[in-house]
């Protein structure tokens, strides 16, 4: 017979402590190993009990939940915390995985997500609700997205630089764009005061140094 999830509640609401509580005892898989009402009594309750996992609250008195995260898992680097909260906003969440939080829900869950989420951080794994996933999907999506070259020329500028990195004149710049020849003549000059040059061929050195200017010339 597998032995049961043995979990610490860690949540200063009693009635939300209390329907932890009811859920746990309700289920054959998970044994409450007890519940905390602050911060430090979860990190003292942890290094007692040595649960296998720890339902965290982050709004906790005294000691938050984060820093008792924080303290939990370098004391006990086995323990999964798991962490249930009210707050979803970006920043508490990295600040939760920093400290070394395996999961991450809202209140709003229903029973059977929490459990799954318990079952999930007691097996190693890194859990969200469905409400985060897709967010943390997306930011680690953009993230990995490169800033395009020059951040602070325009699309428009980047375009004109590309081909001025190519050797063009403003002339053929204006027809290969469909610009006249004065809107190719300022941008050309945002262009070298954005990039801080003196001249053209400064400006086609950090181009080329960038990797612009080294398509055909078609």
């Amino acid at each position: 017979m597998t032995e049961p999830i043995r979990v610490l509640i860690a949540d200063d609401h009693p009635l939300f402590r209390d329907g932890l509580t009811a859920l746990l005892t309700d289920e054959t898989d998970t044994e409450l190993t007890g519940a905390a009402t602050t911060g430090t009594e979860a990190v003292d309750l942890a290094r007692d009990t040595q649960p296998d996992v720890v339902v965290m609250d982050l709004h906790m008195p005294g000691l938050n939940g984060i820093e008792a995260t924080r303290r939990i898992v370098a004391d006990s680097p086995h323990i999964a915390v798991l962490v249930l909260t009210m707050f979803d906003d970006d920043d508490s969440i990295f600040a939760a995985l920093r400290a070394g939080a395996r999961g991450y829900l809202l209140k709003g869950a229903d029973r059977e997500q929490i459990r799954r989420a318990i079952q999930a951080a007691a097996s190693g794994e890194i859990i969200f609700g469905a409400d985060l996933a897709a967010r943390m999907l997306g930011f680690f999506t953009a993230s990995s997205t490169p800033p395009p070259v020059f951040p602070q020329l325009t699309d428009r500028e980047r375009q004109v630089l590309e081909l001025v990195a190519q050797g063009r004149a403003n002339v053929a710049i204006a027809a290969r764009l469909s610009l006249s020849h004065k809107t190719v003549r300022n941008h050309v000059s945002n262009i070298l005061t954005k990039l801080q040059v003196a001249d053209r061929a400064q400006a086609i050195v950090q181009a080329r140094d960038a990797g612009l200017g080294h398509q055909s010339r078609t």
